[in-house]
């Protein structure tokens, strides 16, 4: 079944359909569309079921309806009883608005709707104004209610090249002691997905500048002032090294296993002890241990560590090739 049929059996019973989130943003960013996701106002959970009796029902903690290839929730509210990303209780019934589903939401350029009926776009909260001018902000103080939207606006920074708002950089950093309550899993997803970004570098920079990016990334974070020769690398210390690095891998191969392999091929140096700065004696070896630590925090794949391994202790003989 096609969505505006969809949608037009939804309207002849009182109710509305609608396109939300990151398909709207990408809409009008142009750019390719992954997922589609609705939200439905106006129905009861009961009506919408019989209204589509050959629907399927997924989802624990709320329910989704499946119609072909169509995911489709109803419009809900959320009340944060508990630490981390999962404890809600949530309330979906008839009267709840798509605004009131839209505040919920991470960021303002994920809080826009689409009416399927008329392409109207609803955008209560500036998310179109964000969008050209290349923000990302935090819809509401609701934000700080979930813990993994942390690593997610650092992603979607990276994804879209845009900047972050430094009020949103502030809640960001007021989760701090909520993100050890996520899952490796969850993390893991994100930091996966930044490093398929053209520059990925972004991500692990927007943390920083939150001053999180220790919790999950402190092999990477001790990389900062871990001073470099200057003639060797004018780039600056061990950190800026690794964050240019692993954009120019970006620029070259779709890997993620080896833009990986970059990313912790110094991992070493945050280990030098600072009285023998600048040289790094022996870091290919102190690499080791932790890649090992970062690779378990973070759940990584085994063929990824085993990867990475050889790039933390063979990368100084690359330099010996003709």
């Amino acid at each position: 079944m096609e969505i505006k049929e969809i949608a037009k059996i939804i309207k002849k019973n009182g109710g509305n359909i609608y396109l939300v989130g990151g398909a709207v943003r990408d809409t009008i960013l142009g750019r390719e569309i992954k997922d589609e996701d609705y939200c439905v106002t106006g129905i009861s959970h009961d009506n919408f079921a019989k209204m589509f009796p050959d629907a399927r029902i997924q989802g624990k903690s709320f329910a989704v309806f499946k119609i072909g290839d169509k995911e489709i929730a109803l419009a809900r509210k959320e009340t944060k009883i508990g630490r981390g990303h999962k404890e809600f209780n949530i309330e979906t019934n008839e009267n709840i608005s798509i605004e009131d589903d839209l505040i919920r939401r991470d960021i303002t350029i994920n809080s826009m709707a689409q009416d399927i009926n008329t392409k109207e776009i609803i955008d209560p909260f500036g998310g179109r104004e964000d969008l050209e001018n290349g923000i990302i902000r935090a819809t509401s103080n609701r934000f700080k209610e979930d813990p993994l939207r942390v690593y997610r606006v650092a992603r979607i920074a990276a994804t879209l090249g845009f900047e972050v708002d430094k009020d949103t950089i502030k809640l960001m950093h007021n989760l701090r002691d909520e993100l050890l309550s996520l899952s490796k899993e969850r993390v893991f997803v994100e930091f996966r997905r930044a490093l398929e970004t053209d520059k990925p570098s972004i991500f692990f920079n927007v943390l920083k500048q939150a001053k999180v990016l220790d919790v999950h990334f402190k092999e990477i974070y001790d990389l900062i002032g871990a001073i470099q020769p200057k003639k060797y690398h004018p780039e600056g210390d061990s950190y800026n090294h690794t964050m240019l690095a692993l954009d120019n891998s970006a620029k070259i191969t779709n890997n993620v296993r080896l833009r990986f392999c970059v990313l912790v091929h110094d991992l070493g140096k945050g280990r030098t002890p600072k009285e023998i700065y600048p040289h790094h004696y022996n870091h290919e070896k102190n690499g080791v241990e932790p890649l090992r630590e970062m690779s378990n925090r973070l759940g990584v794949p085994n063929i990824w560590k085993k990867s990475a391994l050889t790039s933390v202790r063979e990368h100084m003989k690359g330099r010996n090739i003709p």
